[in-house]
This record gives structure tokens, sequence and C-alpha cells, in this order.
């Protein structure tokens, strides 16, 4: 614990002017940002008596070692940096807002020549109309369902799309009349944009334009006597009100505007937020944070408009923004959503009238988020505080493991080893900082001696940055291994180099653990302390987690730490070994997936995807490419003579393969050979949640 007396600066050295100021760990790591109109001020609020802190504000300013500054021209300029540096650092005692699911939108590609209706989640891209967020994925579709009787606009996948166009025959929404069938010519490009336009309009709130067009049509359908078009009218002007009714109207002027409602007490806040759009309730959405440091409800809301705000441009920034309290000071704040929209914004606390009654509905959802929350984690900082708190007493530590590491070994009968590396900080996952290794130090299957390689590849690492920092004081060289080879030498040259500046930004192995796990029992951990020991690393506390009866393994122990099964650390301790294995897993699967597929023109030395795909496209099949000459292969664009020869003799040593044989028959069937380069409509895709493609291969 550090004393805040060791690192604050003089009074004179702190400006008094607008800036935002950072406070950063032992480790340099960012741990804390926040702006302030006098810097001076605000900083010399930190550094008073501890006993007059909040708890909160003590812990940070004791973890923090040092403190720095930035300063720029005017409030709104800190605004706009504050966000930025929350996202690029991730500060562990910032306000974070979290949720369980990323909430879907209606989009409508208008950046397509023939646009798209569909469910799209994720960041908004440059040319799509949004409309939402939703609740549920499952509210998008009941609403399409219902507008594309009216407007049949294209929802099919771009595949379905060219295949449609190649075979000249519509999707089935083609021939029950929910599709226009642009994909076979039934409409012109320009006619079905005017249709996603009338959609769009539709979504946005201007439906009565709409339904006064469709009713006059089925009255002179009617007075023609083709009563089954004006039938087709009459269900067409149904569907629309139904749509219509499931976005009530609750704001008779038509107000564009959002409401934000906060329900907090001592340890956490819930925000919920209502899109209203034209006045109607569009989209729902909130989030729930852990109150990490001392602030007020209008600092919650600031916080929430610059999550809410901090990537939207234009139309997407309402022109009313309705809170339960103002940010202190308001004006910069409203600066910066005026400039976000490009025009005036008014940020205030509804007084009086319908505004008001719905604001109150806003606030009962965000009271109903917030016990709903509590109710699922039980308290969620209490657990995870005493479950951090039964490890260190079950293995003797000096204090809680406030960052554990844990690794675990996967491989397919000794192919594709491979290890993960996940990480908890403060008992919650940071998929930012999971790693993934390749076994490269022997062949075969060796669960011990592949947990000694990595863990000890990885504080090879670590010590090559304390190195490189300076931090070590002792004269000795760490960096040499137990054979005498220095880790400095040409290679661990790159290693060393692609650690990132001292700049508080996440590295690959900067930070060291309290507690290392592993997945297995004595002989895993006995490799992983062996490791540790020979790098001359005697600070970290090494534990495994058996499966078979959930038993802790400690080093140079014959009997396991047995704890009870309505433990919270060993729950904890489960969450992270399985946290483990499931990502290891799912790097082998891909990497055998990836093996299956190989082809031989993957074995061709500098033959990128983009040539193979060229090659394929050309010959039809790998087959027709065998028995081509040089000449002819040569002919294809981006080949040169020398590619062709090498392609040409990588194809003839590669065996052939075996003919197929219809079993039922003993027909032999002699087909062209698939396209084993490329994955083709049919083959499997894998593609990994986000935190697998956030995880970097070591």
């Amino acid at each position: 614990m550090a004393d805040p007396s060791s690192y604050r600066p003089k009074p004179g050295q702190i400006p008094d002017s607008p800036g935002v100021y950072r406070f950063r760990d032992e480790h340099r790591r960012v741990i804390y940002v926040g702006k302030a109109k006098s810097l001076r001020q605000r900083l010399a609020n930190y550094f008073q008596d501890l006993s007059g802190l909040h708890p909160r504000t003590r812990t940070m300013v004791t973890t923090a070692a040092s403190v720095e500054w930035t300063v720029v021209s005017t409030e709104v300029e800190a605004l706009q940096l504050e966000y930025s540096w929350i996202k690029e650092y991730d500060p562990r005692f910032n306000v974070k807002y979290r949720d369980d699911k990323s909430y879907p939108y209606l989009a409508v590609t208008m950046n397509e020549e023939f646009p798209r209706v569909q469910v799209m989640r994720g960041h908004k891209k440059k040319g799509v109309r949004y409309f939402g967020p939703y609740a549920h994925a499952w509210a998008i579709r009941d609403t399409v369902d219902l507008l594309l009787r009216v407007f049949p606009v294209r929802t099919c996948s771009a595949g379905v799309f060219k295949n449609a166009a190649r075979t000249g025959r519509p999707c089935l929404l083609g021939y029950i009349g929910k599709c226009s069938a642009p994909c076979v010519g039934r409409v012109s490009a320009e006619e079905h944009g005017e249709l996603a336009e009338e959609f769009c309009d539709f979504m946005v709130g201007r439906t009565g334009t709409y339904l006064r067009r469709l009713e006059k049509q089925m009255m002179e359908a009617a007075e023609e006597m083709e009563y089954e078009r004006a039938a087709r009218l009459r269900d067409d002007i149904e569907a629309l009100k139904k749509a219509m009714e499931k976005n009530a109207v609750v704001l008779a002027d038509a107000t564009d505007a959002d409401l934000i409602a906060v329900a907090e007490d001592e340890l956490e806040a819930a925000v919920q937020i209502f899109h209203v759009r034209g006045g109607r309730v569009r989209g729902q959405r909130g989030w729930v944070t852990d109150k990490v440091e001392d602030v007020t409800t209008g600092a919650l809301v600031e916080h929430a408009l610059q999550q809410l705000y901090g990537e939207e441009r234009g139309d997407s920034v309402p022109k009313e923004v309705l809170v339960p309290a103002l940010p202190e000071p308001v004006e910069p704040v409203q600066e910066w959503l005026t400039e976000r929209r490009g025009s005036n914004v008014s940020l205030r606390i509804p007084q009086r009238g319908d505004k008001k009654a719905l604001m109150e509905t806003v606030e009962r959802n965000a009271q109903q988020a917030l016990v709903l929350h509590k109710t699922r984690r039980a308290s969620d900082l209490t657990t995870r505080s005493r479950a951090l708190e039964e490890i260190a007493e079950a293995l003797d530590l000096d204090s809680a493991p406030l960052r554990i590491e844990c690794y675990d070994i996967s491989h397919l009968q000794g192919d594709d080893v491979v290890a993960s590396m996940v990480v908890f900080e403060d008992g919650l996952q940071r998929k930012s900082e999971y790693r993934r290794f390749q076994i490269k130090g022997f062949e075969g299957q060796d669960d011990v001696r592949s947990m000694h390689e990595v863990i000890t590849r990885r504080f090879r690492r670590y010590i090559a940055e304390k190195e490189r920092t300076g931090e070590w004081t002792d004269g000795e060289n760490p960096l040499a291994d137990t054979t005498g080879t220095a880790l400095t030498d040409a290679t661990e040259a790159p290693l060393i180099s692609s650690l990132k500046d001292d700049d508080g930004r996440p590295k690959r192995f900067a930070y060291p653990p309290q507690l290392v796990v592993v997945d297995g029992g004595q002989p895993q951990v006995a490799a992983a302390k062996r490791a540790l020991d020979e790098l001359g690393i005697d600070d970290i506390a090494v534990c495994g987690l058996a499966k078979r009866l959930e038993e802790v393994w400690v080093p140079e122990d014959d009997d396991p730490v047995v704890l009870p099964r309505s433990s919270e650390g060993l729950y904890l301790l489960q969450r992270v070994r399985d946290e483990a294995h499931r990502f290891a897993i799912t790097y082998q699967r891909t990497k055998r997936a990836k093996r299956f597929r190989a082809g031989p023109l993957d074995e061709v030395p500098g033959l990128g995807e983009t040539r193979k795909q060229a090659l394929i496209k050309h010959f039809g099949s790998v087959k027709r490419l065998r028995a081509a000459t040089i000449d002819q292969i040569c002919e294809v664009p981006g080949i040169g003579r020398k590619t062709a020869e090498t392609i040409a003799a990588a194809l003839a040593r590669a065996a052939s393969p075996a003919p197929a044989v219809n079993t039922a028959t003993g027909e032999i069937i002699d087909d062209e050979e698939p396209d084993t380069t490329a994955g083709s409509p049919g083959d499997p895709v894998t593609t990994g949640a986000p935190e697998e493609r956030r995880g970097q291969e070591t």
C-alpha cells in the first residue's frame, strides 16, 4: 500500500487551469482518469488526510504510485480527452457501465445497391440506417415481418441473393409477396431503393402518409369491384396499425428525445435509457456499474452520456436529452452534445407533464433493473471480496490475489498441442489480456512438459519487461535461464522490441499476477513452480485445481487443500479453471479445423490466399490445375514462371487421393476434386467469439 504523500506534487507545480489527470500504479498502469475545471483544486482533494476520504477513493490513492496531468484550453476539450483516455486505458477505478449483452438494432443497409433489412449488433457502420436499440432480437423480427407486407424489402444474405440471381428463382419470401425479388429483376435497383426509403420513413414515425395512401387505394379498388386487391390492401393497413401499436405514442408533440434515469445505492448504480422518436418509444437499453469511486448522480449521468454518445454523430444524438440530475458544470457537457449532433441539444430535467410522467416510468425500470441485478449477483462486490479472501486464507497468502492467471493445455491425441492463459482481476474476467500459446519445444503429448514451457515463456517476457524498464537493481541479469543463455540475445530481441512503450496501455506480459492457477494436480503444479524457480521468481504463488475431486494443490505439499463445496473461493477458482479450459479447447479446435481444410496449394511457399483463389477460379478445381502445364499456369494474373514451376512441383509431390466409391453399387465416382484451399458455401466456418479474437497467439 503506497503512501500518497510519497508521490504528491508540490502545489506550485500543479496548474490552476482545466485539464485531465491520470493516476498510475507501481507498474505504470493507468488506474484512474479524471477531469477538472481547476487541476490544482481537484488534485488537492486526493491528498488530504486518508481518514477524510471516501473508502473507494482511499483505496485508489493508496494503490496509485504517481499522478500526471495534461492541460487543455476548455472544459469541453477536457471532457473529450477524458472519454478518449477512459476508452483507451480501461482504468479499474473509473465508472464502467457493463451489460451482459450487445443490444440489437434494426438496420437498413442503404450503402448497398439493393438495401437489406436485418438485425445488427456491435459497432455502427457508415451508410447504414439504424433503428432501436431493441431489448430482444425477436421484437425486431416481429416488426419486420409485419412491415414486409407493405414494404417488401430484401432481407436475405448476400449468398442467398447471389444464388437466386444465378438460378433465376427467388426465395420463399419472393413467392409469398414479402420480398419484391430484385434478385430476379422483378423490380429495378431504383424501385427497390425507393421501397427501402419508405420503410425507413415509416420507422422514423412518418406513418400517416402511408396509411392514408393505402386507405385511398383500398376504396378505389372496392369501387372498381377489385375485391381481392381491396382485401389485400385492407390486410396491409391492419399490419401497419399492428406494427404501430407495438410502439404506443408517449409524447403527443412527436418529440425526438432520450430519457435517462439512474437508480443507485452505496455500492452500485443502474442506468436505464428510453429512446423516443416521433413521440414513440423506439428502443430501450440499460447498464449497471460498481461505484468504485465517490460519485454523485450528476457524475453518473455524465458518464452515461459519454458511454451513450461517445461514438455517435448527427441524428443519432437527439434534440432533447432528459436526465434526473444535471452534470456539474452542465455547460461543457451540453456544448459537447451540440458539437456531436451538429445543432443545438437541450439537456435538462423534466419538471411537469408527459415528459415528467415518462421519466418516472424510466426511473421505475432503473429501480427494477438494480433489484434484479442484485438478486442475480448476490451483492457482487461483497461476494468477490469474500472469494478472494478465502483463497488468500486457504493458500496462506499475504494479501488477496487481485490478479489471477490460469493456464490450461489442450490437444487431440498429441496433435495440435496448445495452451491458454486467462486473466481475472478483482474476481472479474479481463478478456483483453487473454493469451494463446503453441507448444514449440517438443512434439507429442506431455502436459507436464507443456506446462513448464508455457510458464517459462510467459514469465520470461515479464522479466524482459522489468529489465527493459530498469526495475532490476541487484546488478545481476535475471534474464539468464538455467542453461546460461541470456534471453536478451538475438533469439529474444523480437520479443523485447514487441513490448509497447511504458504509457499505461495494456501490454502483452508486463503485469505480474499474485496467483498462478494451473489446470491439473501435483505434476502440473510442480512443473509451474519449477519454471518460476528457474527464472528466479519467488513472489508469485502457485496452485492447481484438479477436476476429479476439485482439490487445490500447492507446491511441495503431499496433501491437497480441500475447500468447502459452498466456498466462494472454490467457486471463483472453478470459474477461472473452466474459462481457461474453454479458451484452450476453442483455440485447439480452430487449429485442427484449419489443418483439416489444408490442401496441396498450402505447401507452396509464398503463395497467399489471393493467388490461391485466383488459381482455383481460373482452373475450376485442383485436379484441373494439376493437369495444367507451366505455361497455362503462367496465364493466371499474378503468377510468374518461377512460381508456376513451384506450384507444379508441389502438386506433383502431393499424393493423388483414392477415388470415391459408391458403397451401394460399387461404382467408382470420378468427379472433380473439391476446392481444398478455400471455404465453399457448405464448409464449416470457424470464427470464435470476440474474446477468442482478442486473445493473441504467442
